[in-house]
């Protein structure tokens, strides 16, 4: 889980740098909340579209993520049929490619509050 603080005077800057780690062929999720300076109000978010993008470190979009919105959150989801073809070594880790989440407020201001590296390790033996 991780938490964005998007006070106006922040949007743009400094996006938070994460590390998401995920099995080859799993069904992975990663939650952020948006939430105010206090740190357990959820910071409203109406109107906001969200977009997420795995892709390798030549800048090449390899797949868009899906993005769910809850309540006080978004997951970004990357599913099974996605993560099945990221990298192909029989190593522990078979890839990293960098992520993103990038969101559309409804006064059509983009900003970019997550960056980060997704690991993927390789399926263990007698997975599905």
């Amino acid at each position: 889980m991780t938490s964005c603080c998007p006070e106006d005077t922040t949007f743009g800057a400094d996006p938070l740098n994460a590390r998401w780690t995920i099995v080859r062929g799993d069904t992975a999720s990663f939650r952020v909340y948006f939430v105010e300076d206090d740190e357990t109000t959820a910071y409203d978010t109406t109107g906001w579209t969200y977009l997420s993008y795995a892709y390798n470190f030549k800048g090449e979009i390899l797949d868009q993520l899906t993005v769910t919105v809850g309540a006080t959150y978004v997951d970004i989801i990357a599913a099974k049929a996605t993560t099945q073809t990221w990298g192909t070594a029989y190593t522990k880790v078979v890839a990293e490619l960098a992520f993103d989440l990038q969101v559309t407020k409804a006064d059509g201001t983009v900003w970019t509050p997550i960056i980060g590296t997704i690991t993927v390790l390789g399926e263990t033996k007698g997975g599905l």
